[in-house]
């Protein structure tokens, strides 16, 4: 039976991160309250209910993302409301894998109606068991978000821990899932160039608080065996949806692979094509032609990525308090 865990308050990202980076230490991750010393995904789930959206904050990352400047809330802009619980089930002492070193290769957002900066929200996050895959082992992190009862958001974050893997069943670089394909000239949506400052990842981090060093400075990205920074997966999705700002309906579904990550600086190149109820998008590189991003904005039949968790009831026996890593 999954366990339960409410906390009083988001998380503080920073200690977390600590925690996590201290895994790389060798041996340290045997260690009793340290993440990474493997066996199975804990079966919990974290809670945080009546969470707000800072008019602030929501300011500032529109002004990072490029996201018009409104009340309605981005639905990128939930996941960074949620990071804080990803992170603290990632640091808990229970969990397999580290966080640092964990690829994130998928991401799929459900949008079942328009978040305002007025929404009070609950959120739900748990992990999946890990899958095998052909660059080692994948899990999800699952996150619903609730408001008056009703389930108003979704995602599926998906992890890779890499290693050995197993034998592919298909391309490992296959677009997302029920992607469609077809473009043609005919359906051009847009098709833009921006240059992607050598800051993003710290105006980025600032904003969301995901300071892994690996998005922050060039030295420290040379730490994890990057050239230089790169971008986080998150803004590159943001960033492509808020060039579609226009084209999207109050409920949709947008799903991304994250292929090639985006070195800082960068000149990329968007385009975005029209298929039926589909928006099929994707962000490469100017000069080398890599594809860092591929992904589709579905319009119709928004439960087809995910089916949504019921709305959250307080359980009776559920733990009420921090976890690991909060702020006191």
């Amino acid at each position: 039976m999954m366990a339960t865990r409410e906390l009083t308050r988001s998380p503080s990202i920073l200690p977390l991160y600590l925690r996590t980076a201290a895994t790389l230490v060798p041996g340290a991750a045997r260690l009793p309250g340290l993440p990474g010393g493997g066996g199975d995904v804990p079966d919990l789930e974290l809670v945080l209910r009546d969470a707000a959206v800072d008019r602030g904050r929501l300011d500032q990352y529109a002004a990072v993302c490029q996201w018009p400047q409104s009340a309605v809330v981005p639905s990128t802009y939930v996941h960074i409301l949620a990071f804080g619980l990803h992170m603290a089930l990632m640091a808990d002492g229970s969990f397999p894998f580290a966080a640092i070193g964990l690829v994130h290769v998928e991401n799929e957002i459900v949008q079942v109606r328009p978040l305002t900066a007025g929404d009070r929200l609950t959120f739900n996050v748990r992990a999946t068991t890990p899958e095998p895959h052909p660059r080692g082992r994948t899990f999800a992190i699952v996150t619903t978000a609730h408001s008056g009862g009703d389930l108003v958001w979704s995602e599926r974050s998906t992890m890779l821990r890499r290693g050995a893997g197993a034998t592919p069943t298909q391309r490992p670089d296959a677009s997302p899932t029920g992607a469609p394909t077809t473009t043609t000239e005919a359906s051009l949506l847009a098709r833009e160039q921006w240059q992607v400052p050598e800051d993003i990842g710290r105006r980025y981090a600032a904003v969301s608080g995901d300071c892994n060093p690996i998005h922050l400075h060039a030295f420290s990205a040379k730490a994890f065996g990057f050239p230089r920074a790169i971008a986080h997966g998150m803004w590159t999705k943001a960033r492509c949806l808020s060039a579609l700002a226009g084209e999207l309906p109050d409920a949709y579904a947008i799903a991304v692979s994250f292929r090639k990550p985006v070195l800082l600086p960068s000149s990329v190149g968007f385009e975005a094509h029209a298929d039926g109820d589909a928006i099929n998008f994707a962000l490469r590189g100017v000069k080398r032609d890599e594809m860092h991003l591929e992904g589709h904005v579905r319009t119709t039949a928004i439960d087809a990525l995910q089916t949504p968790s019921p709305a959250p009831k307080k359980p009776a026996g559920a733990s009420k308090g921090r976890a690991k890593g909060a702020r006191p």
